[in-house]
């Protein structure tokens, strides 16, 4: 099975991973439908998507008439039967189990059966999503980083009945848009998040338990480890309510306490003091 360069891609959320995914498809060459269920979520993908081709064109990344042509490539839709003329759809929806498995029923009853359902979620079983379906085997993991235009990395994730077609497909796809495909098979928070988080959890009781300030924490990691941000920023960047999202489903997968999340983030959740989405986190950021 080989993806037709031609093809028009679904991409479903028009949030920070969505529009991220629905730039980068667009700008490739693809046709994307952008799906999302509110207007004013739409808006701001599109604005989000619009703005950061023009930061490309900028940075001379792309010609002023490239980035035209690739915010042409995209049709925002309110309505989910826009989405049947696509061969592929990327899930991009809340990291939240019954949201997404609501979205594959829906999806596999209303695309043609040789569609692939792509999920971009970080933590969530890929075969707990294919089970929802009567097309397991073309259900997969497609794992983008934040912010997508940027990272290279795509983890592809493998259920337990996903055939090699699909990975084919899903790690063609990956490459057409300059990212590097990394398969893993299914299980809790694959391999990115199941070693990210519980570094970012622990940063957190650190600062919780009085060990350093937020900004001590983060100078430690970049300064001494070299990673590019400290943790507690990276947490910020992410957003506060998808570590939590994902901490829980790592302690309730895994069983294992070392996976419980930090006190501190899940009363920072509940003041949704949720990052930079929310202009507040570990951090105070500019509206």
């Amino acid at each position: 099975m080989a993806l037709n360069p031609h093809s028009v891609i679904g991409v479903i959320g028009a949030g920070t991973m969505g529009n991220g995914i629905a730039h980068v498809c667009a700008r490739s060459g693809s046709h994307v439908v952008l799906y999302d269920m509110a207007q004013a979520s739409l808006s701001r993908g599109l604005a989000l998507i619009e703005s950061n081709l023009a930061r490309e064109v900028a940075k001379a990344k792309l010609s002023d008439n490239e980035a035209k042509a690739s915010f042409g490539r995209i049709l925002p839709t309110l309505d989910q039967g826009a989405l049947a003329q696509c061969s592929v759809i990327i899930e991009a929806a809340s990291e939240q189990f019954a949201v997404k498995a609501e979205l594959f029923r829906q999806l596999d009853r209303m695309m043609p059966p040789e569609c692939i359902l792509m999920s971009n979620t970080s933590s969530i079983s890929i075969t707990k999503l294919a089970a929802q379906t009567k097309r397991p085997a073309q259900v997969i993991g497609m794992h983008f980083f934040n912010p997508v235009p940027v990272m290279k990395l795509v983890e592809i994730v493998r259920g337990l009945e996903t055939s090699q077609a699909t990975v084919d497909v899903a790690s063609q796809l990956a490459a057409s848009l300059g990212k590097a495909p990394v398969e893993v098979n299914d299980a809790a928070g694959f391999v990115s998040n199941r070693v990210l988080m519980p570094l970012i959890n622990e940063a957190i009781f650190a600062l919780m338990e009085g060990v350093a300030t937020a900004e001590a924490i983060d100078q430690i990691f970049v300064l001494g480890m070299a990673h590019p941000m400290g943790p507690l920023k990276l947490a910020d960047l992410i957003g506060l309510d998808v570590c939590l999202d994902i901490m829980q489903v790592l302690v309730g997968e895994l069983g294992d306490p070392k996976y419980r999340p930090c006190p501190l983030l899940m009363r920072m959740v509940d003041a949704s003091w949720l990052g930079r989405k929310s202009g507040r986190g570990f951090y105070r950021y500019d509206q």
